[in-house]
């Protein structure tokens, strides 16, 4: 489970890579080292993107046994890079690769609008591993006719013909995941998780047949492979080694071997070749006790999160998408922050939840700022913030989890640069104060409570199915509001302070309260089209709290709706009822988890999580207009390079900054193209 980045809570490399080859024995050439003095974190800019750099501090503290790890993982997160792209779409692959042999060979004219409409498709494309929106899921339009395509296409003797051609311009698959209620979810998605001809129906009676060896410790059915139909009987294609995505699973798995050898300790060792043997295999249960066997692996400096693992893409929620995120302990914050895991317990028994959802031991949640040595997959160009796993709720509770925050991640979005969106979308001075004040480090207490004490809080009751059988497609926003909650809680608590985590926890709350309303209420629309519901789970989140909160708090104004000079304002005027109020809701969605009560959660996302005000959505999107900087942020990956002796034997490792985004891009299409067009 994760947070994605966004820019208000920010407000808040020809590269080398090393294969082996002749280019890997050479040092880095100095042109494309970005100069660490005077770090520039930003790399450029394209419609609604934002493409950013990150550093990797303490890399240079890292031993190079710690390097040579932190580079085979990365090495392993990118090889199963053209997995995502084919899961997102079945013919993303093909688009890709077309659309980039153009932009290679292409020799004409690059001065014409024409041209300058198709490199921002592409770019559009490489940030969203696919041709659909990153977050809106809807498909993206090419700024430039057919007929410059095709012409394109022949002056650089490239094929794409029929559907693949068409698709870019018709309304087919214009849905990667379509959420709509009473609509066939899977029918209507492009993601390709499903086979043609699959339906809702199809999914959930034959997952309904599936039966754990131990019903306490239920499976993860459907987790790892594509749901089909052939000549009518449903079939399952499994992720692994001789199965789909067989080539690129090889490659992920020689890395891991690479890796294995040179883990820092035995319980990283056993860990990785669980994980091994889970990519050989296909096999859940190995899936299973590879979680349990990682999340027992809290020593050692690097860490990583690799395999196919969050469901937000399914409509349905069963399969999971392929991610890779290489991590390097920042012990000095991880301390400072350590002090939420060893308090765990404490914020479970003074929650609001009834006393049957509480957990009476919550064990082991184990909670670290970490810094991103590189990334993959759906974790890549577009990256949370926060990461808590494992997603098994039984493992959860018996075992714990993991929770990190993306430190680097953080500082870059945050030291990139911000606009003066915050001062159009305040209501006062005061409120620009206390988030000028207070913003970033209420940003940083509400990741840590967020996936430390919200995802690791609440027990579903006995007999109780996973909240994907439940809650179906509804699930993943009541699990992302439900862990909102808990942070929202108790982020205008005293205990905070008492913690020693802040130096005036009614600020710091107050700041946090007045962000979440208004970004829930009014700065997140930026990222919709006028007319659009919300369909993505966590922004469907943020509009189904604010929402209930500000219509539960009405009759005492607690809450108050301003219009001044034509201008829409959020005033909260009781931040103590307000977190009364947020503590009711977290009680209730705490409930319907607890008893997978559909009907529920049905009526509480789609009465005020899904659709918008017209009117204050038109007027945030011309209040917008001033604003040049792109609403969503993603990130380039340094490049770690190799240095080798006569024998090939690693005697070093260098971390270079990518040139452009364009250029890492087509350096990643080279490199880490291991799956056929069709799959």
């Amino acid at each position: 489970m994760r947070l994605k980045l966004i820019w208000s809570l920010a407000a808040l490399a020809g590269l080398m890579l090393s294969c082996g080859s002749e280019a890997s024995k050479k040092k880095p050439e100095t042109s494309q080292v970005v100069e660490t003095s005077a770090f520039d974190y930003n790399v450029e800019q394209f419609s609604d993107v934002r493409i950013l750099r990150y550093q990797i501090p303490g890399w240079e503290n890292l031993n190079l046994k710690e390097q040579k790890l932190v580079y085979y993982l990365t090495q392993a997160g990118l090889a199963g890079r053209d997995i995502i792209w084919d899961q997102n779409y079945k013919h993303n692959l093909k688009i890709r690769k077309a659309l980039e042999n153009i932009y290679i060979q292409y020799a004409g004219d690059k001065a014409t609008k024409e041209w300058e409409a198709f490199e921002i498709y592409l770019k559009r494309i490489w940030f969203s591993n696919g041709i659909h929106h990153h977050y809106s899921n809807d498909k993206l339009k090419p700024g430039f006719s057919p007929e410059y395509l095709n012409a394109l296409l022949e002056q650089t003797n490239t094929s794409l013909e029929g559907e693949v051609f068409e698709v870019l311009f018709n309304d087919t698959d214009s849905k990667k995941v379509n959420k709509a209620k009473g609509a066939d979810n899977v029918a209507l998605s492009a993601v390709n998780f499903y086979g043609p001809n699959v339906t809702n129906a199809d999914v959930e009676n034959f997952y309904k047949t599936k039966v754990s060896p131990n019903p306490e410790k239920p499976l993860s059915f459907g987790l790892n492979s594509q749901l089909v139909k052939e000549n009518g009987v449903l079939k399952e294609r499994v992720y692994k080694s001789g199965g789909l995505y067989g080539a690129a699973i090889d490659e992920i798995i020689k890395w891991l071997e690479l890796a294995k050898d040179v883990a820092e300790n035995e319980s990283q060792s056993n860990a990785l070749g669980q994980l091994i043997a889970y990519y050989k295999t296909g096999d859940l249960q190995i899936w299973d006790d590879y979680n349990v066997a990682w999340t027992a692996s809290t020593e050692g400096n690097i860490d990583y999160i690799n395999s196919f693992i969050e469901v937000y893409n399914d409509p349905l929620g069963y399969k999971g998408s392929y991610e890779s995120i290489v991590q390097i302990t920042d012990f000095d914050m991880s301390e400072k922050m350590k002090v939420l895991s060893d308090n765990a317990q404490w914020f479970e028994d003074h929650s609001p939840l009834m006393e049957a959802h509480k957990k009476k031991n919550v064990i082991g949640v184990s909670y670290k700022t970490v810094n991103v040595a590189g990334e993959a997959g759906d974790a890549s160009p577009s990256t949370p913030i926060g990461v808590n796993l494992p997603n098994a709720n039984w493992i959860r509770t018996a075992v714990g989890s993991k929770s990190v925050s993306l430190g680097n991640i953080i500082d870059a979005a945050n030291s990139s640069g911000n606009s003066d969106r915050l001062k159009e979308f305040v209501n006062d001075d005061e409120e620009l104060e206390l988030e000028k004040k207070y913003g970033k480090l209420a940003d940083k207490l509400h990741t840590a409570l967020h996936e430390v004490i919200g995802h690791a809080s609440g027990q579903l009751n006995p007999g109780v199915g996973e909240t994907k059988e439940t809650l179906k497609n509804y699930a993943s926003t009541l699990e992302e509001g439900r862990a909102d909650l808990v942070a929202l809680y108790y982020l205008y608590d005293n205990k905070i302070q008492e913690l020693g985590l802040v130096d005036d926890w009614e600020k710091t709350g107050k700041a946090a309260y007045n962000n979440y309303i208004r970004n829930g209420l009014l700065t997140q629309l930026i990222r919709l089209n006028l007319g659009d519901d919300v369909e993505q789970a966590h922004m469907r989140n943020r509009q189904w709290v604010s929402a209930w909160v500000f219509e539960k708090g009405a009759s005492e104004n607690v809450i108050e709706r301003i219009n001044r000079n034509g201008k829409t304002y959020y005033q909260i005027n009781d931040y103590v009822k307000l977190r009364a109020l947020f503590g009711q809701l977290l009680k209730e969605t705490q409930r319907i988890k607890s008893e997978g009560d559909y009907k529920a959660v049905e009526a509480l996302v789609e009465n005020y999580g899904v659709k918008v005000d017209q009117a204050i959505h038109s007027e945030v999107l011309e209040r917008n207009k001033q604003f040049t900087t792109a609403p969503y942020m993603g990130f380039v990956n340094p490049v770690l390079v190799t240095e080798t002796d006569q024998e090939d034997n690693i005697v070093k490792i260098h971390v270079v900054q990518p040139e452009s985004f364009a250029v890492q891009m087509i350096e990643y299409g080279k490199r880490y193209s291991f799956l056929p067009e069709v799959n």
